[in-house]
């Protein structure tokens, strides 16, 4: 059967739905990053401390997706999606009525558990199904749903702990993915091109670590550690300086801040056109320079100014892992999914470390302390990105095909 191609009903539908399980996925993910100056003062916990309730959720994330990218190859790319999203959805809204905060990261790991099934599977989905040529536009509007999800998770808490507190407003954010959850379960198109394999652990473990040996991945692997632990870094704490004086934001207003988000949305899409059209490796690197650009900006005191530095910042996060993670399914020559598996797996190490030692550079320097951190992680994922197009660009010269990269 022939790819799904742009411009069909099926193109369409799998967009949709896969922008639906993203939004699912970051919603539930995200939910308490702005509420984390709510939780540090109920539960009586440092900034670093109260940051747990997010980073125990990428981490239990992270080694999940390395077992659900296998699982996948199993039994099949959407009830592996599915049953994540369904399930997800359900435990997010009794972890909003968690007693203290021990249980609230028993629910947060086990959310991270369950969430592991979309990130994980649905890089090796599109990879699969959608034409070659169209891949990119495809994986922007998938993580344009990750950047929607993110931002209105944020909002939606926000306003709904100011209404009414911060449980109610995790409980309100699984019923919206609960619903989102369906319209997936119901739209998406059913895998034409996967071909299942039997459940061997040993095959699946070795053919797991056969990922490393192409040289260009692990760059990748290494670039999405970096890049997300700058991202989180920022988002983690910049709650805490905005509801502080001299700003004195509300959670609402805090929440809103995140719909820069929006940036996101457009950045992932668009620089993920460009990237099939001018090559991955030049988008990449302009991508990481815009975000270490936007970070700098967040430096200074004026708030406006502050704001569009995160815009900026966003905007070159997105597109950034837009381009790497549309190049994994590229470069994989094997079990793709366990390939993406491996590039989200340090995606989300990246944001449970750094987003927890961050908080130590904010409660020892202050936010000059958060930003000197993702000038490190900015720069060394520059010079790999640089790695990665010295090593493709003589490989594919060789070839005489510059444009393939």
């Amino acid at each position: 059967m022939d790819f799904i191609q742009r411009g069909t009903r099926q193109f369409l539908f799998v967009n949709i739905a896969l922008f639906a399980g993203g939004f699912t996925t970051f919603a539930i993910l995200w939910g308490t990053q702005p509420l984390l100056p709510e939780i540090s003062k109920e539960f009586q916990l440092s900034p670093a401390v109260a940051s747990l309730s997010l980073s125990s959720t990428t981490i239990a994330l992270a080694i999940s997706m390395l077992i659900a990218g296998s699982l996948s190859e199993v039994f099949g790319r959407k009830p592996v999606m599915t049953f994540a999203l369904l399930t997800s959805s359900i435990i997010a809204v009794f972890t909003a009525f968690s007693p203290n905060f021990h249980l609230l990261l028993f629910g947060r790991i086990l959310l991270g558990i369950t969430l592991a099934g979309l990130p994980a599977v649905a890089m090796a989905y599109l990879g699969e199904e959608i034409e070659p040529k169209s891949l990119g536009m495809a994986m922007g509007l998938y993580i344009s749903g990750n950047s929607v999800g993110g931002m209105a998770g944020r909002i939606i808490c926000g306003i709904l702990t100011d209404l009414f507190n911060w449980r109610i407003a995790l409980a309100g954010i699984g019923i919206i993915s609960l619903i989102a959850s369906i319209i997936f379960w119901l739209i998406l198109p059913h895998s034409s091109h996967f071909k299942a394999r039997k459940l061997e652990i040993k095959p699946l473990v070795l053919s797991l670590f056969t990922q490393f040996k192409e040289p260009s991945l692990v760059y990748l692997f290494m670039i999405s550690f970096l890049l997300m632990g700058s991202f989180v870094s920022l988002y983690n704490y910049i709650g805490f300086q905005l509801i502080a004086p001299p700003y004195s934001l509300s959670q609402t207003l805090v929440g809103f801040i995140f719909i820069v988000y929006t940036v996101g949305t457009f950045s992932s899409t668009w620089m993920g056109m460009l990237a099939d059209q001018y090559g991955k490796k030049k988008l990449l690197q302009i991508s990481l320079v815009i975000l270490l650009v936007g970070a700098f900006l967040t430096l200074n005191t004026s708030l406006w100014i502050k704001i569009i530095g995160i815009a900026i910042f966003t905007f070159g996060f997105f597109a950034g892992h837009s381009i790497a993670s549309s190049w994994v399914g590229q470069l994989a020559t094997h079990d793709k999914a366990q390939a993406a598996g491996l590039y989200l797996f340090f995606y989300y190490a990246g944001s449970s470390i750094g987003g927890t030692v961050s908080g130590t550079f904010y409660s020892s320097f202050g936010w000059i302390g958060v930003i000197m951190m993702i000038t490190v992680l900015s720069i060394s994922s520059i010079i790999l990105s640089m790695r990665i197009a010295a090593r493709k660009s003589s490989r594919f010269l060789q070839k005489s095909s510059p444009h393939q990269v």
